[in-house]
């Protein structure tokens, strides 16, 4: 039996993911789109948390944004404002699922299992088994595979040790002293929910402090907004060029890129999350953890404070919110060879102006592209161009031709499945 193929498949459903399959859907490039809607933000974010981006800058994106965040608000009856209000992650995810089934009708709600390079084609298969060939593959993953664990506290059981990204849910925790290791967003918005449920929480972090982002509150006046212009990661003219010409900062060199992306508009958490935190959860800040053992159904911690006293802390469980560092060989469901094909830097794929990595067909969007195009990828707000640009490139690459398999399943008929 022959096995089908298409011009493009899109691995993953987030805002990016999403967003690029919008475009394609009403440009009507052949193409199919794989996972479940919104994934990461239903099942691995902190309940109760709130977006750091103003809510202008929290939209998915369809060719015409037809159906932005506003609109979303307005119709349900929620509250919105451009700037200035925390959005709610309920609020977001309820707003993604919804864009999904409007305007990304296509989406197969099941997993890629397996993908590999066969001459120009790529050969994929899903977790139910269907095998089909795609000429392109866009990997949409978010920051589903690229959880950083901390050398000292690698090696350890999940039952004493975990990944910030596998706790969406808390509850198991009330009652539990939890130690939660960083000082970022993920930090501070896990240990509040912690907090929420009951649990003994403490923070560790090797800052001295926990700083929180402060935006600017509308009105601005005239002069401060013609010398640091709005945009969707903050207010200047350099973020202003993140957001809307990425291939301006694709061609700085390479070593100033990734020395921007690690400094700038990093995970400081939102200025709504101070109240929630300060005096009310324990931290251990400018903290060296030196070592980790498991002794007793607890977990040992030990670690130096500035001036090299030695000290310790014992926990029920550590939670490491430490963040993500993309790496190609995380990508469990990519072939071996494949993965180790695509040329990287510093663990991140180096890509070309249209998103493509070394291994020609094999594109990469989102927070994998953010060395190369810029800390707007680490956010909604980036899919705005990825989407925009990539969408025309992958249209003029499929002229003339069609794929060989009829309209994929709507969403509603598709089996969910677990993988990517």
């Amino acid at each position: 039996m022959q096995i089908p193929e298409t011009n493009v498949a899109i691995i993953g459903a987030g805002p990016y993911g999403l967003s690029l399959g919008a475009h394609l859907h009403s440009m009507g490039v052949p193409h199919r789109i794989f996972g479940r809607p919104m994934q990461s933000w239903q099942q691995n974010m902190p309940a109760g948390m709130s977006l750091k981006s103003d809510g202008y800058a929290s939209s998915l994106y369809d060719r015409k944004r037809s159906f932005t965040l506003e609109h979303y608000c307005a119709e349900k009856g929620l509250p919105y404002k451009r700037t200035g209000m925390p959005i709610p992650l309920e609020t977001f995810v309820g707003y993604g699922l919804e864009f999904q089934k409007r305007l990304v009708p296509q989406l197969e709600q099941e997993d890629i299992a397996f993908v590999e390079k066969q001459g120009k084609r790529f050969l994929l298969r899903t977790v139910s088994g269907e095998e089909f060939f795609a000429r392109r593959v866009v990997l949409a993953v978010g920051i589903t595979h690229f959880g950083y664990m901390p050398a000292e506290l690698q090696g350890l059981p999940e039952s004493a040790v975990t990944h910030s990204y596998s706790h969406g849910e808390v509850s198991q925790f009330a009652g539990k002293r939890v130690l939660v290791v960083g000082a970022g967003a993920s930090a501070v918005d896990l240990a509040a929910s912690l907090a929420d449920a009951h649990a003994d929480v403490h923070i560790m972090g090797r800052r001295p402090k926990i700083g929180f982002y402060m935006p600017e509150m509308d009105p601005r006046p005239l002069k401060r907004r013609v010398l640091f212009p709005r945009s969707g990661l903050g207010v200047g003219w350099e973020y202003v060029i993140c957001v809307e010409t990425p291939l301006l900062f694709r061609a700085l060199p390479e070593w100033f890129r990734h020395r921007v992306v690690r400094r700038h508009l990093g995970p400081i958490p939102g200025w709504f999350m101070r109240d929630k935190v300060e005096n009310r959860i324990p931290m251990h800040m400018s903290a060296r953890i030196q070592s980790v053992e498991c002794k007793d159904d607890k977990v040992h911690v030990h670690f130096n404070q500035p001036d090299k006293t030695a000290q310790e802390f014992v926990a029920d469980h550590v939670i490491a919110a430490t963040g993500y560092k993309p790496n190609m060989q995380s990508l469990r469901f990519l072939d071996p060879a494949l993965a180790a094909a695509v040329k990287t830097a510093e663990g991140t794929p180096v890509l070309g102006v249209n998103f493509q990595t070394s291994v020609s067909g094999l594109h990469m969007i989102g927070l994998a592209s953010a060395n190369c195009f810029g800390p707007a990828q680490r956010f909604a707000v980036g899919a705005k161009y990825t989407s925009w640009h990539l969408s025309r490139y992958l249209k003029l690459r499929s002229v003339g031709r069609r794929s060989q398999r009829p309209a994929p399943r709507a969403s509603a008929e598709a089996q969910p499945a677990s993988g990517v």
